[in-house]
């Protein structure tokens, strides 16, 4: 029987018509979610504060600019306490709760490592984290990306360094924890084919408080420089006590540097030599670090690494969400990450690959001088 259009019938088309399209455009616009789980509580905060600051100014920027292909981007955090089975609750609950295409931003080695058989389970890509753990990278995750170089990488150039000014007794304290406990050996292995000799091993408490103890027991090895494996506020006590007791270069990974901690130190940092896993921000000559520039001017921060390290780490995340396009998914996530090669980020290079999933190798070494300022 053929049909009879009425004008109530051609406006209820219409009306029909208009709110298909409507949800389309809703769901063309419908935030892509990314998620973390992070310490925001716990003694070890603190040294995530600016990192995350950084972050959140990075995705700002982004979706003010129109985020991915017309589509916001939004990071849920939940607070995991430094603890490795929080993190993996929190990781479940971020993929199943909030439908999360991608992780980003964890900051634990062990934390990672609890997730990592979960990001297989449920398929979905970690892309970025706060740990250059080796022993994370060792074997090939099909959804575990790095876009840093590697705790291995940076003790790699301090030994380097090192021997360049004929330096080969090497002492290291490392932190009585599960980041320090991995990376004992890592240091012992890297010494020994550098051709140096470890001639003492300390554990460090958390918080520094057996300094002294630490230092007095590492002098008595007379070393020719020291490795601080460790980071957070530790680094004050032992600093003070490594100056009166030792008096050789300190060199502390990237994940010691802390702009409140040297500023805490004062004088007693001097000498200082840190390894740096992102470009010198202070020097504005690249568009990566004109973009952060101009972040940390409008929110009225002075330019550091701490914010640096957020910014670049979303910016990584942020190019590969655009290579893997509007309709973004997990898995086509994994697929754009894989196909991405060599990638210029604007003064930041990044090398991904099916067979390559840790990015960047890059280091940089820095001395910290007087009034807590850098010299390179």
């Amino acid at each position: 029987m053929p049909t009879t259009f009425t004008r109530r019938a051609c406006l209820h088309a219409m009306a029909a018509a208009g709110l298909a399209a409507s949800h389309r455009a809703f769901a063309a616009t419908d935030d892509i979610v990314l998620g973390q789980s992070a310490h925001l509580s716990g003694p070890l905060a603190s040294t995530l504060t600016a990192v995350l600051k950084g972050q959140a100014l990075a995705l700002d920027q982004l979706n003010r600019k129109g985020g991915i292909a017309g589509r916001p981007v939004r990071l849920v955090t939940l607070d995991d306490a430094y603890d490795p089975k929080r993190c993996a609750e929190n990781v479940k609950t971020l993929v199943e709760r909030d439908k999360v295409i991608a992780l980003t931003g964890l900051a634990s080695t062990a934390n990672v490592a609890a997730v990592l058989p979960l990001l297989a389970e449920k398929r979905v890509p970690l892309v970025g984290v706060y740990t250059g753990a080796p022993a994370l990278r060792r074997q090939q995750h099909p959804y575990f990306f790095t876009a840093l170089a590697s705790y291995r990488d940076e003790v790699v150039e301090m030994v380097r360094n090192l021997a360049t000014v004929q330096r080969s007794r090497i002492a290291i304290a490392y932190h009585d924890s599960p980041f320090g406990q991995l990376m004992l050996p890592v240091v012992e292995e890297v010494v020994k084919e550098q051709g140096g000799t470890l001639v003492a091993k300390q554990a460090l408490a958390i918080a520094g408080q057996n300094s002294v103890d630490v230092c007095a027991a590492l002098a008595a090895s007379q070393p020719q420089a020291v490795i601080f494996m460790a980071f957070g506020p530790a680094l004050v006590p032992f600093m003070r006590a490594a100056r009166s007791q030792i008096g050789v270069p300190i060199y502390a990974p990237s994940i010691a540097n802390s702009k409140q901690l040297l500023a805490a130190l004062g004088d007693d940092g001097r000498g200082l030599v840190l390894t740096q896993i992102v470009p010198y921000p202070m020097r504005v000559t690249t568009p990566l670090t004109r973009d952060f520039a101009a972040v940390m001017q409008e929110a009225d921060l002075p330019i550091d690494f701490d914010h640096f390290f957020g910014y670049l780490n979303m910016r990584v995340v942020f190019e590969a969400l655009r290579r893997a396009g509007k309709g973004v998914s997990s898995q086509g996530l994994v697929a754009a990450i894989e196909g991405m090669g060599r990638v210029d980020l604007g003064g930041y290079t990044v090398t991904f690959g099916p067979k390559s999933h840790h990015g960047s190798n890059f280091v940089d070494l820095m001395m910290v001088g007087p009034g807590g300022r850098y010299i390179r």
